[in-house]
């Protein structure tokens, strides 16, 4: 238990030296950098650090560790990190390929949950998403949408949407901007309305969009109107609130997301990965008190920072 909750963390990434997003198409910043060239590629890197520096210096965060351990050892030390913090369980949504995050989870079945992460365009996608789910263990399956290079209603995906209606496992797409300041504001399939058509087409399977919509605050909500299939993740810093139109907080997002979809459809999450900092508790403090200086009951609360992750990975609760 944290505080009077159970809590699940349903969006972070273990922290590997192997890709994290292996075999998903051709890399987006792998293809500006080539539109680029390596000079503008590099200028442009480095206003990017600048934004992290600055990053964590709000949030007192140490960077990442310049020779992170091996993923054995990762592992272990996220298992602690639960039990440091009386998490219930945790999402891993990448860990650098399905067969790699498949030895990770199995190291810690009752404490990790693996999602399945590879490229949805495939000939062999669907079949790939059974075994990671039949065979793996995994419970849900994750894209980033920004990072496809097709768009993401391309009907050469829908048979693995109907893989995820028949094995019954939720899907975590990322839509907005993506890689924090000085990251990617603008592809094909940077609007969560880009998702209206497959979650119509596919109403008995439950999609989630990050990060409250992550500055896309408008259209995720005409989604979610349109698509009842459709919840949002409450993951990470949320610091695009300071680059959209209107005097946005957290706090302020929670109300708006609670009069509309309802605590049914808000899902807890941190988008933790890197040591030193580990389980980003700040994200679930600040969260916590948002939601209860907004007089949510304790029922309600449960649902959003553990109820509703438990109800789609088919975890149990006491």
């Amino acid at each position: 238990m944290y505080q009077d909750l159970e809590v699940i963390d349903f969006h972070a990434h273990f922290p590997t030296s192997k890709p994290w997003f292996e075999g998903m198409g051709p890399d987006t910043r792998e293809i500006y950098r080539q539109r680029r060239g390596q000079r503008r590629a590099e200028i442009a890197a480095e206003q990017a650090r600048a934004y992290s520096a600055a990053w964590r210096l709000e949030w007192d965060f140490d960077p990442p560790e310049a020779n992170p351990p091996d993923d054995e050892t990762q592992a272990d030390r996220w298992a602690q990190e639960i039990e440091r913090y009386g998490l219930r369980a945790i999402g891993f949504v990448t860990g650098g390929g399905n067969e790699n995050l498949a030895k990770i989870i199995q190291r810690h079945p009752d404490k990790f949950i693996g999602f399945a992460h590879h490229y949805p365009f495939a000939d062999d996608a669907a079949e790939k998403l059974r075994t990671a789910v039949t065979e793996y263990g995994f419970r849900a399956y994750k894209l980033l949408a920004p990072g496809l290079d097709r768009p993401i209603e391309d009907e050469a995906a829908y048979p693995v949407w109907e893989m995820c209606a028949e094995l019954n496992i939720p899907v975590l797409i990322h839509f907005g901007i993506q890689g924090g300041g000085g990251g990617i504001a603008w592809h094909e399939n940077i609007n969560p309305l880009k998702l209206h058509n497959v979650a119509k087409d596919f109403p008995d399977v439950e999609f989630v969009v990050p990060h409250f919509g992550c500055a896309w605050i408008r259209e995720t909500l005409q989604l979610c109107w349109a698509c009842r299939n459709v919840s949002i993740d409450t993951s990470g810093s949320n610091q695009w609130v300071k680059w959209v139109d209107g005097d946005w907080t957290v706090k302020k997002l929670f109300r708006k997301y609670l009069e509309t979809i309802g605590p049914e459809r808000i899902i807890f999450g941190t988008d933790s990965s890197y040591f030193p900092r580990g389980f980003a508790i700040r994200y679930l403090q600040d969260q916590i008190r948002d939601c209860r200086e907004l007089n949510l009951p304790h029922e309600h609360l449960q649902l959003i920072f553990g109820g509703n992750a438990a109800r789609l990975l088919r975890i149990k609760l006491s």
